[in-house]
């Protein structure tokens, strides 16, 4: 990356800034040009849901502030509609065509929206930008129903404790009767369903009608109950931006698949960064899957890295793999989390738990797959987070390009290691096939038959049976008297078996 003259980052929102600011970081002294739809500069979205409707925070008080000087160019309210990273080329408004040496994909999120909600009310907003965001808290302090919020993710649980909060009576629309069993498991999940029925919050099952009024907008609910919402919040989740990508020949299955070093799959001198990027991260496994982490430190984070290999190249660069963190405050509750608990396939309590209120009794929930920890996640209880997230740190190490190398290393030989064992069992057996005694000859302990024969009888068993039960006496392996050789019986082998159903074998 050299001879770059200039480098091209879409998007303008966390990711698209500290990706700039890297850049500079590591005396890039080209163009930097930042191209986003939104007008505003990049501010704390997290606030959207929490400070900014409540009052707290204004809405001019959550831009963010540069580490240093960029001296970049920014095209705000203006959105890419075409890359072609063949002739490192985007279109722009107007068929303005912008060449680039190097391309930063941070286009970020938008807001999922519901089928047959209608967004033409005023009344019914979707949150994602700053816009929605103001326009949300005008409408809730408008209002003289419930607020509705439809989705139970964080976003929709943080925005029911706002609206709390100033007042109001909150009714969040909810697929079964607990909040967070995907995301935190059925027990942190019932004592978080209780916290929000505790501070009159209302669950609530699917919409099946809308019809908007001018006292309020009718919803009907699957139940057959019916609600004149004041306010309706969509908060059914994101979607990412990469509608501009379509045709580009990139793969874009939820989101820019990327390697593990953030570089994208199919083209050259680009990266992504953020919300908008799946990656595999190596941390949790050679063969993780790629995902997206819509985090707001993996956005600082990522956006770093991608800055960092997109000027050191692909063989040069390492791999991404941090340790996720994101945090949510709900009701004056602060929950924090580290890991991907999503990968849990079981869990743990990391604190004991004495039937208390999560306002008095902080809880600590460890996520486990295959036995290793994967993730944590605690309400009031920082200091225990913390120390359990050095502990997943300490498990679950880095991975740099050097570990990459040394565990190929060592699958190709535990591969290696492999096939010369199974060409010495192959040679073994052609040189000594399996004999059975015939009908009537006695038995001789000096033969290898007893060895043979016994030796099939366990493999049965333990590919057939747990215990290994005895088999019937006319199966082809059923062995008959048997004899112990002298050193088997006398080292007290049989009694030590496992195999506790194979037939008895009397002494001579």
């Amino acid at each position: 990356m050299s001879e770059t003259v200039r480098i091209v980052i879409a998007g303008a929102g966390l990711a698209a800034l500290r990706a700039a600011e890297r850049l500079r970081e590591m005396r890039f002294d080209g163009e930097i040009v930042l191209v986003g739809d939104e007008l505003p500069k990049p501010y704390h979205r997290p606030a959207l849901s929490k400070n900014l409707l409540t009052g707290k925070a204004p809405g001019d008080g959550l831009y963010l502030e540069g580490y240093q000087r960029l001296n970049a160019f920014w095209r705000l309210g203006t959105r890419i509609s075409k890359l072609d990273h063949r002739r490192h080329a985007l279109t722009l408004p107007g068929g303005e065509e912008m060449r680039y040496d190097g391309l930063i994909i941070a286009t970020g999120m938008q807001a999922r929206t519901l089928s047959g909600a209608p967004l033409h009310d005023p009344r019914v907003n979707v949150l994602r930008t700053l816009a929605d965001g103001l326009a949300i808290r005008e409408s809730i302090k408008q209002a003289q129903g419930p607020v509705v919020i439809v989705g139970s993710g964080f976003t929709g649980c943080e925005v029911a404790s706002s609206v709390t909060q100033l007042g109001k009576k909150a009714i969040i629309i909810v697929r079964g009767d607990t909040l967070f069993t995907k995301a935190l498991g059925q027990e942190l999940g019932e004592k978080m369903t209780k916290l929000h029925i505790d501070h009159g919050v209302q669950l609530a099952p699917s919409i099946k009608e809308w019809d908007c009024r001018p006292e309020g907008v009718g919803l009907k609910l699957s139940d057959g109950q019916q609600i004149m919402a004041g306010a309706v919040i969509i908060a059914t989740g994101t979607i990412p931006v990469t509608d501009w990508l379509h045709g580009s020949g990139l793969i874009l299955e939820d989101g820019v698949l990327c390697e593990a070093t953030t570089h994208v799959v199919g083209a050259n001198d680009v990266t992504a960064a953020g919300d908008v990027a799946r990656w595999p991260n190596l941390r949790f496994g050679d063969n993780e899957d790629p995902r997206r982490v819509e985090h707001w430190t993996n956005a600082v984070e990522m956006g770093r890295h991608a800055a960092e290999a997109l000027l050191l190249g692909r063989k040069a660069s390492e791999p991404f793999c941090p340790m996720p963190r994101f945090w949510s405050e709900q009701h004056h509750m602060r929950i924090q989390a580290c890991g991907i608990p999503a990968l849990g396939t079981d869990t743990i309590a990391l604190t004991p738990d004495r039937g208390g209120k999560l306002e008095t009794e902080p809880k600590v929930v460890g996520y486990v797959r295959d036995g290793q920890l994967v993730g944590v996640v605690g309400v009031n209880a920082s200091r225990a987070v913390v120390r359990w997230q050095e502990e997943l740190e300490r498990q679950l190490p880095i991975v740099t390009k050097s570990t990459m190398e040394r565990r190929k290393q060592a699958e190709e030989i535990r591969r290696s290691q492999d096939e010369l064992r199974r060409s010495q069992n192959d040679l073994r057996r052609q040189s000594q096939p399996l004999r059975r005694r015939p009908a009537g000859m006695p038995l001789d302990p000096d033969t290898d038959w007893f060895e043979n024969g016994f030796q099939e009888l366990m493999e049965y068993n333990r590919d057939n049976y747990r215990s290994g039960p005895q088999l019937p006496r006319d199966h082809p392996s059923y062995p008959g008297e048997r004899v112990y050789p002298d050193e088997l019986r006398d080292s007290g082998a049989r009694s030590r078996s496992r195999y506790s159903g194979t037939p008895r074998m009397p002494r001579r």
